[in-house]
């Protein structure tokens, strides 16, 4: 059991020295090598959220859902039509293709291949959009602001919560979908998302200080909930990870899921701010 933790902590480590650095390459390239890595995860979490969606309903083929990705990804990237336009007759289709079907619960097909649709590209391409946020440099900022506090806020809630996780507060976190989570460790995430924000304060100057703080505490605030709304599809849907992409991270979606709940709500944030 010890060896085959050390084997997955090592793959973590290794996936984490390749994979933060190319990440951030990325994010400061923008434009088309930005968008190419962001529907590369979209297309994986959508394959993902499929293999979860199988355990509970019949919907539609696969690569109708990881075509209309596809489309639903380029149209963010382009912007050729209304976002509102494009999910409404994306919606409309599928209503008209289960019109034609006969296998499961159409409200069970519908409803969770929409939820996979909807969860995956929106809240992808609010990331993309965040990134083409501003100018001299802002919205380059913003995503790594993101990623910095989001990592910041996984690292201390860990050894926060390994080390002082029910010494206070007995009470779990969120015991019926995670219980290992403890408040112990959500305040010590809080408390490296703020950290790291007033540390990348001193490093992007684009940004405003109320934007660059406001950010790392709202991140903190809500970090556990992509974890935890992922646990409840796969709780759901009875499997451990969405799939074994990524080595020692599980899949994308497991290795993505707080980034994905984080982009809308920063990208709301840099509207107001």
């Amino acid at each position: 059991m010890g060896k085959l933790l050390s084997i997955n902590l090592l793959q973590r480590v290794l996936v984490a020295v390749v994979g933060i650095p190319f990440l951030i390459w990325v994010v400061k390239l923008g434009g088309l090598p930005f968008f190419l890595l962001l529907l590369v995860l979209s297309l994986a979490a959508t394959y993902e959220f499929f293999r979860l969606v199988l355990h509970k309903a019949a919907p539609p083929p696969l690569w109708l859902a990881l075509f209309l990705t596809v489309i639903l990804q380029l149209n963010f990237y382009t912007g050729t039509v209304d976002t509102w336009e494009l999910v409404l007759g994306v919606v409309l289709l599928l209503f008209v293709i289960e019109l034609f079907r006969k296998e499961g619960s159409a409200l069970l097909n519908l409803g969770s291949l929409l939820t996979a649709l909807l969860y995956v590209n929106l809240c992808f391409g609010a990331l993309l959009q965040l990134r083409r946020h501003g100018h001299d440099g802002e919205g380059e900022a913003l995503v790594l602001l993101l990623f910095v506090c989001v990592w910041a806020a996984d690292i201390l809630a860990y050894f926060g919560g390994s080390m002082l996780g029910g010494r206070f507060i007995r009470r779990k976190l969120f015991e019926r979908l995670s219980p290992h989570k403890t408040w112990e460790g959500y305040l010590a995430g809080l408390s490296g998302s703020v950290a790291a924000s007033a540390i990348c304060l001193q490093l992007m100057p684009q940004l405003s200080p109320a934007a660059v703080l406001s950010a790392g505490v709202m991140i903190g605030v809500v970090s556990p909930a992509g974890d935890l709304i992922e646990s409840m599809f796969k709780r759901d849907a009875g499997v451990k990870d969405s799939s074994a992409l990524i080595p020692g991270h599980g899949g994308v979606l497991d290795r993505f899921d707080t980034i994905m709940f984080v982009s809308p709500i920063v990208y709301f944030l840099s509207s107001l701010l």
